[in-house]
C-alpha cells in the first residue's frame, strides 16, 4: 500500500506542478500515469513543439518544460507509478481513498487530484483508403522527432494551431513543407495564421485551400499523395503525410467513479477550488470543465495551486494558514534561501 497526502493522477504538467505547490505547503505527493514516462502528452505527443504562452519562457520546447518542472520538484520526492492506469476507487469511512490500478497497486490518499489532461487518446484519422497500411511508412499522426523529416518533402493536413505550428517550424526542417486545409480559413492563433501567410509569401511553405486528401499511393513506403482542389484532382510527390485532425479523448476508467461528467470532462466547482461532486477528489488542467473554461497550460498551473490550498485546509481543519511569498519564505532544500530573502526584507523595510 502506497501512503501519500494527494494522489496526482496524470504526470502531465498541470500535475508536476501541482507537486510543487503541495510541498510548500509540506503535503506528500504520489503520481499515477497509464505512460511509461512522465510529461503526459508533451512527452508522448509533441516533446520537440515549441509553447510560446508560459510565463517567463518567451520560447520552450515542450520537452524541456517537462525536465524543468521535474528539477523544480524533485527536492519534494514525489512518488510515481507510471505504466499503470486508475481503475476503481473507494472513499474510506475516515474520507480518506484507496485507489487501485489495472495492475492491482493499491495507494491511499487522503485527497485525490485528477490531471489527467485529455484521458486516454487517439489520433482523429481521416477517411482515406489503405491509410493504415502507410502507417509508419509516411504516414505519421503525430511529430515526436522533427528530425524524422530533416531535408524530407512532407504535406501537413488541418487547419487548427498545431498544423499552422508544425508547418512554420519544419519550414527550417524540411526540404518542402505543404499544408492542406479544406476551408480557406484557419481555427488556429491569429499571430500563427498571419506568419503562415508570411512563409507562404516567402515560398517557405506550399499552401493549398479549399482542398483534402483523397488518395496515398507508394509501393513499400509512401511515395506521393492525391488531393481534391476544389473540384479539381492533383497528385503531390512527398515522403510524409502528417494529418492534424485532433484527439479523440477518453476518460476511460475514471467515468465509472461517479463524478459528474459533461462532454467527456470533469465539472468542478471553479468558484472555489476545482473539487468534483465528490468531497475530496478534485480536477485540475484540460481534464476539468466549469464556465469560462479555457485549456492552457498557465490555467492549470492556477487551478493546482488552488487545489493544493483547498487540501491543506481540508487535512488541517481550523489551522490558521498564512500565505507566504516565495521570495519571502523561501523554499526548504535551498541553503540560505530563507535567511536571506528575510534579510532583505527587514532591510528595505528599515
Amino acid at each position: 500500500m502506497i501512503e501519500t497526502d494527494i494522489l496526482i493522477i496524470g504526470a502531465g504538467p498541470t500535475g508536476l506542478f501541482a507537486v510543487f505547490e503541495a510541498g510548500l505547503l509540506k503535503l506528500k505527493c504520489h503520481i499515477i500515469d497509464a505512460l511509461p514516462q512522465i510529461g503526459g502528452q508533451l512527452s508522448e505527443l509533441y516533446p520537440k513543439k515549441p509553447i510560446y504562452d508560459i510565463p517567463g519562457f518567451p520560447e520552450v520546447l515542450a520537452g524541456d518544460l517537462v525536465q524543468n518542472l521535474m528539477e523544480q520538484i524533485k527536492q519534494f520526492q514525489p512518488g510515481f507509478t507510471l505504466n499503470e492506469n486508475a481503475e476503481t476507487i473507494d472513499k474510506l469511512d475516515d474520507g480518506t481513498f484507496i485507489v487501485t490500478t489495472n495492475k492491482g497497486t493499491k495507494h491511499h490518499a487522503k485527497a485525490v487530484a485528477i490531471a489527467g489532461g485529455l484521458g486516454s487518446f487517439e489520433p482523429r484519422k481521416p477517411i482515406i483508403d489503405d491509410i493504415s497500411f502507410y502507417e509508419d511508412k509516411g504516414i505519421e499522426y503525430f511529430v515526436k522527432d522533427p528530425e524524422l523529416f530533416r531535408d524530407k518533402k512532407i504535406v501537413i493536413a488541418g487547419g487548427g494551431d498545431s498544423a499552422l505550428d508544425w508547418s512554420i517550424f519544419l519550414a527550417d526542417v524540411a526540404s518542402e513543407v505543404t499544408l492542406i486545409h479544406r476551408r480557406n480559413e484557419f481555427r488556429g492563433a491569429l499571430d500563427s495564421v498571419e506568419k503562415l501567410q508570411e512563409y507562404k509569401k516567402a515560398g517557405k511553405v506550399h499552401l493549398i485551400t479549399p482542398a483534402e486528401v483523397i488518395g496515398l499511393n507508394g509501393a513499400e513506403h509512401l511515395e506521393s499523395i492525391d488531393i481534391d482542389e476544389n473540384g479539381a484532382h492533383r497528385n503531390i510527390k512527398t515522403d510524409y503525410f502528417i494529418p492534424l485532425f485532433g484527439l479523440t479523448p477518453k476518460l476511460g476508467a475514471i467515468a465509472n467513479w461517479g463524478l459528474e461528467i459533461e462532454k467527456n470532462a470533469i465539472k468542478v466547482n471553479n468558484a472555489l477550488d476545482y473539487q468534483t461532486n465528490i468531497d475530496g477528489i478534485y480536477a485540475i488542467g484540460d481534464v476539468n470543465t466549469y464556465p469560462g473554461k479555457l485549456k492552457l497550460i498557465l490555467c492549470g498551473f492556477h487551478e493546482a495551486t488552488l487545489m493544493c490550498q483547498s487540501v491543506y485546509q481540508r487535512l488541517n481543519p481550523g489551522k490558521k494558514y498564512v500565505l507566504k511569498y516565495t521570495t519571502v519564505s523561501g523554499i526548504d532544500g535551498f541553503d540560505g534561501t530563507r535567511k536571506e530573502a528575510e534579510k532583505a526584507v527587514v532591510k528595505s523595510i528599515e
